[in-house]
């Protein structure tokens, strides 16, 4: 039995995927069952962002597995504590907190912001404003902080203490502001929403806002962070900083690990046994994740980006001039989406039966979030294969 056959009999059903099993990866490719090669711009959901295999990060796995792979946070490692030092010193942080995902960090984000305030007395304010088209996880708490129904249905009744306002519209922010409210959370750009950057005004008036309500600000940037929009976080595009911040996806290459980084004062809300995980920051995870901030924190691989970024950008607008197909570029570095007027699906399925991966959001959003070493002619192929389907 193959492994197509093996899955569906035996995994749950859960995921609608394409109908090959990919068996090998190198760089920005992939390679089927069959020995198909395709050029990879998704990178497992803006996860790969050194490619596939890359040597360096291999190289990391390999040495710490055989010397020390898990021990339990009762204990201090080198990994561990080599990379809450760089973390700290390449943002704002002062603090970090290991975990496995994502969903992982918000559900640590959530419980900080909340806690912070019970500590200080404060035990009304539990409140946690999100926006609407978000995505912070799947988790009972991060789906109730999602903004998307479709996420949630199913799986009521949900968590109390959660709303959603409009993204990119700070009047509907003030106006659910009451003395309840701990923090305000949300991504500098939306990545399952539909690749919408934030608008710097309004990012500049919440960083106000929380200010002046001594709210806690908490940007995920699960998707959008890590070198994904051309700077090492994306809130540095805008020139401010959250109190909290959720990294995960690239931070490991492939390697399971997520990040709640905070700074001084947020951090003061956990305390000993108030918050803990297994497997977070184990000696192999935090050795993987070391290597790929090594390299992505580079100004001059964060400079690439960015150009390659501009120019991937500009040959999609080239399209939008040239069909009425599409409906809309949009997006920050290398996460960016083409909005089209028909189903996604179609383009997606085509795409890849050209050589080409690529995923679909929001029905009508073709994203792309390929490996950050990308280069222009793979970029090129891929435009060209785009504008005949268009």
């Amino acid at each position: 039995m193959d492994s197509i056959n093996k899955t569906d009999n035996f995994v749950f059903q859960t995921y609608q995927r394409q109908g090959k099993a990919l068996v090998r990866g190198e760089g920005v490719y992939l390679w089927d069952e069959d020995g198909k090669k395709y050029i990879d711009f998704l990178a497992g959901i803006a996860v790969v962002s050194l490619g596939h295999c890359h040597p360096k990060i291999t190289e990391a796995i390999s040495r710490q597995a055989s010397t020390l792979v898990h021990v339990s946070n009762l204990f201090y490692t080198m990994p561990q504590a080599d990379l809450a030092s760089k973390l700290c010193e390449k943002s704002f942080a002062d603090r970090v907190f290991f975990a496995n995902s994502g969903a992982e960090a918000n559900e640590a984000a959530i419980k900080l912001s909340r806690r912070y305030f019970q500590k200080k007395g404060e035990k009304d304010r539990f409140k946690i404003i999100t926006m609407e088209q978000s995505f912070h996880g799947r988790t009972m708490a991060t789906l109730t902080a999602t903004g998307q129904d479709k996420i949630k249905d199913g799986f009521y009744p949900l968590l109390k203490g959660f709303s959603h306002v409009p993204f990119n519209d700070i009047d509907a922010l003030k106006n659910q502001i009451d003395e309840t409210v701990c923090a305000i959370m949300l991504e500098p750009v939306q990545g399952e929403g539909g690749i919408i950057p934030a608008d710097p005004d309004y990012l500049f008036a919440v960083r106000q806002l929380c200010n002046d309500k001594k709210i806690l600000l908490i940007f995920d940037e699960i998707q959008c962070g890590m070198g994904r929009c051309g700077t090492l976080f994306a809130h540095e595009l805008y020139g401010i900083t959250p109190d909290i911040m959720t990294i995960a996806k690239a931070l490991g290459n492939g390697f399971p690990i997520g990040a709640m980084l905070a700074t001084q004062n947020a951090a003061t809300g956990f305390d000993y046994g108030s918050h803990a995980t297994t497997f977070g920051g184990t000696p192999l995870a935090t050795a993987a994740a070391l290597e790929v901030m090594n390299i992505i924190s580079q100004n001059i691989f964060l400079d690439k980006v960015h150009q390659i970024g501009e120019y991937f950008k500009g040959e999609l607008l080239k399209l939008k001039e040239k069909h009425t197909k599409v409906v809309e570029v949009r997006g920050k570095g290398l996460l960016l989406g083409l909005e089209i007027d028909k189903d996604a699906g179609f383009f997606v399925g085509k795409l890849f039966e050209k050589g080409f991966i690529i995923n679909g959001i929001q029905d009508k959003i073709l994203r792309f979030a390929p490996p950050l070493i990308i280069e222009k002619q793979e970029i090129d192929k891929l435009i060209l294969a785009l504008d005949s389907l268009l």
